[in-house]
């Protein structure tokens, strides 16, 4: 029963606020060597009532209440200690300021009061939890209570794993069955354990009738879109899901039961593993210099590892991001010391800095992925859009045209499909600008653009937001109930990025088959399930409502009405008409001159005439569609809309797929 039920967030709260009354008088009565009579009760009182105050306002605040008191981490405890830190501070500065202006002594409470009182309640907050976490342990072994459990496979590995779990005393589990596809086996039993289809962990009263709390996953020859309907089964109904490690960790005896892993959000899409045409990479790489932009976000700095795997003369990197460069030099160092490489600070839109390299490195390939590409932001910001976007683009390929590159490859968004936001324009105005490049009679350089989605866990994409909002025990916020999603893994999407880079002969726009569309609510009900709790009850799931420029559904890439095929069945090719390249740059460079004089309204509108197909999501911009005598109306929509976004932040899926 004990296992049954977690202690109640409020109860927590009101133990905690309790603690801080009874240590607060514990620690006067210590102040003054254990004797009642030798301070005044009333002024204690009134001093415990403003400690609670204050104590209280700080739990509220960061709520260190909030984690599940059986699953206490360091963390969660040195949450505790810094919210009762921050209280000491605020009540000494109260009794400081009280002092030296004159107030009532009720707000004058001895220093060393306070700070008694601190280490009292931190030592007893601390034990406590401690407690209620051993107790909870001793409870379910002592009780002998196991976790029943299911396996997923009939073979070897299936096997092992009932041996090692039934010969291993202290595993806390016990097998219930075998789930296997082959019907020969249905109704029967396996070394004296039933065997069933799969559809039983579709059936809750079964689950129910069984106790069934894991499900594990012994074998991995099966297709990934199996593995992805098992898991999702399985986390429907509660069940903890667990997988076998690599194989190699069982045939050198270093697996222990314990050495069972979660699965990961990735084997939920259930997409085939990626298939490169090795022999033809390697021959279009051999012996090359590779320029990879955006080198440390995480599409770029993907790219660079699966770089490493040929045949490369030498890597330059460039990020204008210097911390995560050095993280990217150190993974480099520790784990492809064999390739040669150079890591460079600079920012893509400072042409002179961006010039010096392609004239000391002299790229034969350029994988342009540096981009600012948050939704949000770049609503709020539209000239830094143009600015990093287009313009540090636009340097690029005219470098890459001057320096007589041999590939150039852009990594572009699907929010560039019928842009809503100034994000995804950004994005179509370089699209259209490489292509453009790609139909000039001066340059052999062949441009290429790539196009996807969002890829799983990006950064400052939803999962990593939503992972922090799950640790921190919610709620996980999501902007609309509706509101769906394609994803890819980033090494899928990098490995695209480079078969379809060199499958070009110059001007396609490559897009890639991003599977099925994933609703973000139910991404975050599987990512709660994932890690061991329940939507609704132990994490809750709340609706903020989408954010300017935001869509409820994005747009489907391999639409096979406007695209055409490859030999790659993931990779296929957009249609649309291309842009004269002068007249394009014409306009660019109207975007691009006095950016900084330009009123936001003026840049969206500018980008209008360079994308007619933007329509605006965003409320302040949608006045000046029609014409530009909205300038006047959003002008006055402006102020109400800049206070609404700044005092609500951003926090679900809106934003693209790479890194800058």
């Amino acid at each position: 029963m004990f296992k049954k039920y977690s202690v109640p967030r409020w109860l927590v709260f009101i133990n905690d606020t309790i603690l801080v009354f009874i240590t607060f008088f514990f620690a006067y009565v210590l102040r003054f060597n254990l004797s009642i009579s030798a301070f005044d009760m009333n002024q204690a009182l009134y001093h415990a009532l403003l400690t609670l105050f204050v104590f209280t306002s700080f739990n509220l605040i960061f709520k260190p209440f909030s984690g599940l008191i059986r699953h206490t981490t360091i963390m969660d405890i040195f949450k505790v200690v810094s919210c009762n830190a921050y209280s000491l501070v605020v009540l000494v500065s109260i009794s400081l300021l009280a002092r030296i202006y004159d107030w009532h002594d009720i707000f004058i409470i001895p220093f060393s009061i306070l700070v008694i009182h601190y280490g009292i309640l931190s030592v007893i907050q601390f034990l406590t939890r401690v407690l209620i976490k051993m107790t909870y342990e001793f409870i379910t072994i002592a009780s002998g209570e196991k976790k029943n459990v299911l396996i997923f496979g009939a073979g070897s590995m299936a096997r092992l794993v009932k041996q090692i779990i039934q010969t291993d005393h202290n595993s806390g589990y016990r097998i219930i069955g075998f789930i296997e596809y082959d019907k020969k086996l249905k109704g029967k039993k396996m070394e004296g354990i039933n065997v069933y289809p799969p559809t039983i962990l579709n059936s809750l009263e079964f689950l129910k009738k069984n106790s069934i709390k894991v499900f594990i996953v012994a074998e991995h020859d099966i297709s990934p879109k199996r593995k992805s309907e098992l898991i999702q089964m399985a986390l429907v109904n509660n069940l903890e899901v667990l997988e076998t490690p690599k194989v190699q960790d069982w045939l050198n005896g270093d697996f222990k039961i314990g050495n069972l892993q979660k699965v990961k959000l990735e084997d939920l899409l259930g997409r085939e593993p990626i298939e490169l045409d090795m022999t033809r990479l390697e021959q279009e790489l051999k012996g090359k210099t590779v320029l990879v932009t955006g080198a440390a976000g995480s599409i770029g700095s993907e790219i660079t590892r699966q770089l490493t795997r040929f045949s490369i003369k030498q890597l330059v990197l460039v990020d204008q991001a210097e911390t995560p460069m050095f993280y990217l030099d150190k993974e480099l160092r520790e784990n492809f010391n064999n390739v040669s490489y150079r890591i460079i600070l600079a920012d893509i839109i400072n042409r002179e800095k961006m010039e010096n390299i392609f004239l000391e490195f002299s790229p034969e390939i350029v994988f342009h992925a540096a981009a600012y590409k948050h939704v949000f932001m770049m609503e709020m910001n539209p000239h830094e859009a143009v600015r990093v976007n287009v313009r540090g683009t636009k340097i690029l390929a005219d470098l890459a045209i001057q320096y007589q590159v041999y590939k150039f490859v852009m990594v572009s968004s699907d929010k560039a499909v019928n842009p809503t936001n100034i994000m995804g324009a950004s994005k179509r105005i370089c699209e259209l600008y490489i292509q453009a490049q790609a139909g000039r009679s001066d340059t052999k350089t062949q441009f290429v653009t790539t196009r996807f989605g969002n890829v799983l866990g990006s950064n400052g994409s939803v999962i990593p937001l939503f992972r922090k909002q799950i640790k921190s025990g919610g709620p996980v916020l999501v902007t609309h109930p509706d509101v769906t999603r394609y994803f890819m893994t980033i090494p899928e999407a990098c490995q695209l990025v480079l078969e379809a880079g060199f499958m070009g002969q110059g001007g396609e726009i490559f897009v890639f088959d991003m599977g099925k569309p994933i609703k973000i609510k139910e991404l975050a009900e599987h990512m709660i399930r994932l890690s061991g709790l329940v939507p609704g009850e132990d994490i809750k799931i709340e609706f903020i409502g989408l954010r300017p420029g935001e869509k409820l559904y994005e747009e489907v890439l391999a639409d096979k009405d406007k695209t055409q095929q490859t030999h790659h069945p993931k990779i296929l090719i957009a249609r649309g008409n291309k842009e004269d390249s002068r007249l394009l740059s014409f306009k660019i460079n109207n975007l691009l001159k006095k950016l900084y004089q330009k009123s936001d309204i003026q840049v969206v509108l500018e980008m209008m005439q360079l994308v007619p197909e933007f329509e605006s999501n965003n409320e302040y911009f949608k006045y000046s569609e029609k014409s530009v005598q909205g300038f006047f109306e959003a002008q006055k929509f402006h102020q109400t809309w800049t206070l609404d976004v700044r005092s609500n932040p951003p926090a679900s899926a809106s934003s693209s797929n790479h890194g800058v």
